[in-house]
Protein backbone atom coordinates (compact mmCIF):
# COMPACT_ATOMS: atom_id res chain seq x y z
CA UNK A 1 0.00 0.00 0.00
CA UNK A 2 1.12 3.70 -1.00
CA UNK A 3 0.02 6.69 1.44
CA UNK A 4 -0.60 9.35 -1.14
CA UNK A 5 -0.31 12.85 0.64
CA UNK A 6 -1.91 15.76 -0.97
CA UNK A 7 -2.58 19.81 -0.70
CA UNK A 8 -3.42 22.35 -2.92
CA UNK A 9 -0.17 24.32 -1.21
CA UNK A 10 2.56 21.32 -2.36
CA UNK A 11 3.09 18.75 -4.70
CA UNK A 12 1.95 15.29 -3.90
CA UNK A 13 3.86 13.48 -1.64
CA UNK A 14 4.07 9.50 -1.61
CA UNK A 15 5.20 7.25 1.05
CA UNK A 16 5.17 3.59 0.72
CA UNK A 17 3.38 1.66 3.47
CA UNK A 18 5.97 1.75 6.70
CA UNK A 19 7.18 5.27 6.29
CA UNK A 20 3.42 6.42 5.87
CA UNK A 21 2.84 4.67 9.51
CA UNK A 22 5.52 5.82 10.67
CA UNK A 23 4.80 9.69 10.05
CA UNK A 24 1.59 9.13 11.02
CA UNK A 25 2.46 7.85 13.93
CA UNK A 26 5.08 10.13 14.87
CA UNK A 27 2.76 13.02 14.86
CA UNK A 28 0.19 11.54 16.65
CA UNK A 29 -2.29 10.22 13.93
CA UNK A 30 -4.69 7.10 13.95
CA UNK A 31 -2.73 4.75 11.55
CA UNK A 32 -5.65 3.98 8.55
CA UNK A 33 -6.28 4.50 4.67
CA UNK A 34 -7.13 8.41 4.84
CA UNK A 35 -7.31 11.34 6.70
CA UNK A 36 -6.49 14.92 7.40
CA UNK A 37 -3.93 17.19 9.11
CA UNK A 38 -5.52 20.93 9.35
CA UNK A 39 -3.11 23.73 9.08
CA UNK A 40 -3.41 24.66 12.53
CA UNK A 41 -1.85 21.19 13.51
CA UNK A 42 0.95 21.40 11.23
CA UNK A 43 3.63 23.48 13.70
CA UNK A 44 2.71 20.06 16.24
CA UNK A 45 3.18 17.92 13.65
CA UNK A 46 6.71 19.67 12.36
CA UNK A 47 7.76 19.32 16.48
CA UNK A 48 7.05 15.93 16.57
CA UNK A 49 8.83 15.02 13.84
CA UNK A 50 12.17 17.07 14.89
CA UNK A 51 11.75 15.68 18.11
CA UNK A 52 12.09 12.40 17.04
CA UNK A 53 14.77 13.02 14.42
CA UNK A 54 16.75 14.36 17.95
CA UNK A 55 15.97 11.22 19.44
CA UNK A 56 17.20 8.78 17.01
CA UNK A 57 20.15 10.81 16.82
CA UNK A 58 20.98 11.03 20.50
CA UNK A 59 20.92 7.17 20.37
CA UNK A 60 22.70 6.66 17.63
CA UNK A 61 25.69 8.92 18.40
CA UNK A 62 25.22 7.23 22.47
CA UNK A 63 25.26 3.68 20.45
CA UNK A 64 28.52 4.76 18.55
CA UNK A 65 30.44 6.53 21.64
CA UNK A 66 29.84 3.17 23.59
CA UNK A 67 30.85 0.73 21.08
CA UNK A 68 34.51 3.08 21.01
CA UNK A 69 34.60 3.23 24.70
CA UNK A 70 34.12 -1.29 24.67
CA UNK A 71 36.38 -1.43 21.74
CA UNK A 72 33.66 -2.50 19.53
CA UNK A 73 33.02 -2.19 16.04
CA UNK A 74 30.73 1.01 15.71
CA UNK A 75 26.98 -0.07 14.99
CA UNK A 76 25.55 -0.11 11.46
CA UNK A 77 22.26 1.85 10.76
CA UNK A 78 19.36 2.32 7.99
CA UNK A 79 21.16 3.42 5.44
CA UNK A 80 18.61 6.41 5.43
CA UNK A 81 17.82 8.30 8.23
CA UNK A 82 15.26 9.48 10.01
CA UNK A 83 16.48 13.04 9.10
CA UNK A 84 16.31 12.38 5.31
CA UNK A 85 12.98 10.58 5.05
CA UNK A 86 11.03 13.10 7.17
CA UNK A 87 12.58 16.18 4.73
CA UNK A 88 10.03 15.73 2.41
CA UNK A 89 7.58 15.93 5.16
CA UNK A 90 8.63 18.80 6.89
CA UNK A 91 8.76 20.81 3.58
CA UNK A 92 5.70 20.08 2.65
CA UNK A 93 4.11 20.75 6.43
CA UNK A 94 5.95 24.15 6.81
CA UNK A 95 4.52 24.58 3.03
CA UNK A 96 1.32 23.94 3.63
CA UNK A 97 0.96 25.98 6.92
CA UNK A 98 2.20 28.99 5.87
CA UNK A 99 -0.90 28.92 3.02
CA UNK A 100 -3.73 27.38 5.61
CA UNK A 101 -3.77 24.08 3.52
CA UNK A 102 -4.93 21.05 5.26
CA UNK A 103 -2.91 18.05 3.82
CA UNK A 104 -5.34 14.97 2.71
CA UNK A 105 -4.88 10.97 1.97
CA UNK A 106 -6.15 8.41 1.14
CA UNK A 107 -9.21 10.80 -0.90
Amino acid sequence: MLYKFKSKAAGDLILLEPQGKQFLQLIGKTVQAQGIIEAQDMPAAIAALQAAIAVQEAEQQAAKEKAKAEGLPPPVFDSISLRQRCKPIIDMLQRCHKEDQAIVWGV
